[in-house]
C-alpha cells in the first residue's frame, strides 16, 4: 500500500517538480492545501530551521508524515543573499517578476554573478519526531544581465547553467529533476530512507 505523505508547501512550482520527482517512489504525495493546511511561519535565519518548521506545521495539523524544503538562490556577491528571503526579496505579494528585477538591481555594479541554488529536505514521521530526516542539494550557475527562457519559476530565467550553456528556465524538466538543487537533496534524502528503512 502506498504511503501518505503530506507535502508542506502552496508553491505551485515546487508541487509540479516535486511530482516530478516522486513519480518512481512508492509515496503518495498530498499538497498540504489539498487538506486545508495553511503555510507555515518562516522566520529563521537558515533554510533548514524553517523547513523544520514547515514539516512540524503540516504534520501536526494532518497527523500524516510530512516532507517540507526551504530553497533559494543565494548570491556572491550579496553575500549570499537573497537566500531565506528569496521568495519575498521585493517584499509582499510574492512576485517572481519583482523578485527577479531587484536581484538584478542589486548585481548592476557588480562584476561577479557567480550564484547558487540551494534547497533543505526535512522529512518528519511526525510533528514531534526527535529524528528528522535531513537532506540538502546545490546547483552552481551565474546570474545573467537580463531573463532568457519561458520554463521553470522564480529565478530561473535568470540563472545561467554554463554546463547547458542555458538557463534553468530554458532546460526541460527531466535536465532540470537531473541537476537541481531540489532533485538532488531529493536523491539524498531517499537514500537516507533507503538507509534507514524508515
Amino acid at each position: 500500500m502506498m504511503r501518505r505523505i503530506v507535502l508542506a508547501s502552496n508553491n505551485a512550482g515546487k508541487l509540479r517538480e516535486f511530482r516530478k520527482l516522486f513519480e518512481t517512489l512508492d509515496l503518495q504525495l498530498v499538497p498540504q492545501a489539498e487538506l486545508g493546511v495553511d503555510e507555515a511561519d518562516e522566520p529563521h535565519a537558515t533554510f533548514v530551521e524553517n523547513a523544520l518548521a514547515k514539516a512540524r506545521h503540516a504534520a501536526r495539523a494532518t497527523g500524516l508524515p510530512a516532507l517540507a524544503d526551504d530553497s533559494g538562490i543565494c548570491v556572491a556577491a550579496l553575500g549570499g543573499a537573497p537566500g531565506v528571503h528569496s521568495a519575498r526579496y521585493a517584499g509582499e505579494p510574492r512576485s517572481d517578476a519583482r523578485n527577479n528585477d531587484k536581484l538584478l538591481a542589486e548585481l548592476s555594479s557588480h562584476s561577479d554573478r557567480r550564484a547558487w541554488y540551494y534547497a533543505a529536505l526535512v522529512l518528519v514521521r511526525h510533528a514531534d519526531d526527535p529524528q528528522p530526516l535531513i537532506a540538502d542539494g546545490i546547483c552552481l550557475g551565474q546570474v545573467l544581465h537580463a531573463p532568457q527562457g519561458d520554463g521553470g519559476f522564480g529565478y530561473d530565467p535568470l540563472f545561467w547553467l554554463p554546463q547547458f550553456g542555458r538557463t534553468v528556465a530554458q532546460i526541460s524538466a527531466d535536465e532540470k529533476a537531473a541537476i537541481s538543487h531540489r532533485g538532488r537533496a531529493l536523491r539524498a534524502l531517499v537514500a537516507k530512507l533507503e538507509e534507514t528503512g524508515l
